[in-house]
């Protein structure tokens, strides 16, 4: 990715994150970046429309900012630093195919898409990823875990999603990382049942 560019992607989301509390903060977009350009490199995507996507790839969440359809904030940022109509709409095109909770297990269109995806959800389990759940759990309110509840909780969240997403991995250098990532966040869950039962 051209230096220059980013240098200022960023200046921008380290301003835009900024008060996160949430698990997506500036540091989850630069983990995401570099897992993308080592996924990128294994699979010879294209490297700019990659680290482009990656470094946007947070910045209309409606989770975080409610901006709704269109991509309004990586769109000004992309016209206000030049980048090509063609190339933004290709950049728009991979973020919006790379949440879980938008796309499910489909998977995205493009290579780069690919290789986004595979960097933002393998930010989301493991050590970092338990880390982060439970963040974005408590600042939403939410318990930490109730045997009662099958939704809704920071637990429930492993089985509603992070314990799929092994198997959603869409390249081979993904499926290599998940499945250290995904071993440990069993043994984790496993870990914590024992103690909340009190039988450790």
């Amino acid at each position: 990715m051209n230096p220059d560019l980013y240098e200022a992607a960023l200046a921008w989301i380290s301003g835009l994150f900024r008060e996160d509390a949430t698990g997506h903060d500036v540091h989850h977009t630069l983990r995401v970046y570099r897992t993308a350009m080592r996924l990128a490199e294994e699979e010879d995507a294209d490297r700019e429309l990659t680290g482009l996507a990656a470094m946007l790839h947070d910045a209309d969440d409606p989770k975080l900012f409610g901006t709704g359809e269109g991509l309004p904030n990586a769109r000004s940022f992309m016209a206000e630093h030049g980048i090509p109509a063609e190339t933004a709409e290709l950049v728009c095109t991979i973020i919006g195919e790379v949440s879980f909770s938008k796309n499910g297990s489909r998977r995205p269109s493009t290579l780069e898409g690919k290789v986004v995806q595979d960097a933002d959800r393998l930010d989301a389990i493991g050590a970092v990823g338990i880390a982060r759940t439970f963040a974005f759990g408590g600042s939403r309110g939410q318990a930490i875990h109730d045997p009662a509840a099958e939704t809704g909780t920071s637990v429930a969240h492993f089985h509603e999603k992070l314990l799929k997403l092994w198997d959603l991995m869409n390249t081979d250098g993904a499926k290599r990382i998940a499945e250290g990532r995904h071993r440990f966040m069993e043994e984790f869950l496993d870990e914590f049942m024992r103690e909340w039962d009190g039988s450790e």
